[in-house]
């Protein structure tokens, strides 16, 4: 639908294909069913996601070998998908994990950069 936002397009600034790597940490962190994830993907600041966004995004990591799913059954409530993570799962955590940490050395670097610049800027209109 025109206007709506997917799951992968959240969290603005976040880098691409964020809310992957968070579903493989929260899975590798405890087993969850979807809405518990759609939850949890708060706390790593991915805000206003959509149920059926992360369904997709859940339905292709279980294609692709990362996450692997079972029916559980609940005697308050109709059954519920449960997500685990696998060994290749758990290898593309580490490899998101190092990508990240790349990412945010790179993001350092300009930060630095930038005060030198701002402050610069700012001592100069100072001056006038």
């Amino acid at each position: 639908m025109a206007g709506q936002r997917g799951v992968e397009d959240l969290g603005g600034g976040l880098p691409r294909n964020f809310v992957r790597s968070c579903v493989l940490l929260l899975t590798a962190e405890s087993e969850s069913h979807g809405y518990d994830l759609l939850d949890r993907l708060s706390s790593l600041g991915v805000v206003g996601a959509d149920a059926g966004g992360l369904y997709r995004v859940l339905r292709s990591m279980e294609q692709e070998g990362l996450l692997a799913s079972r029916w559980e059954t609940s005697d308050t409530g109709p059954a519920r998908r449960t997500y685990s993570l696998t060994e290749e799962g758990m290898d593309w955590l580490h490899a998101w994990a190092g990508a990240h940490r790349e990412t945010i050395r790179t993001l350092d670097r300009f930060i630095e950069r930038y005060r030198t610049v701002a402050e610069s800027h700012d001592e100069q209109n100072a001056d006038r």
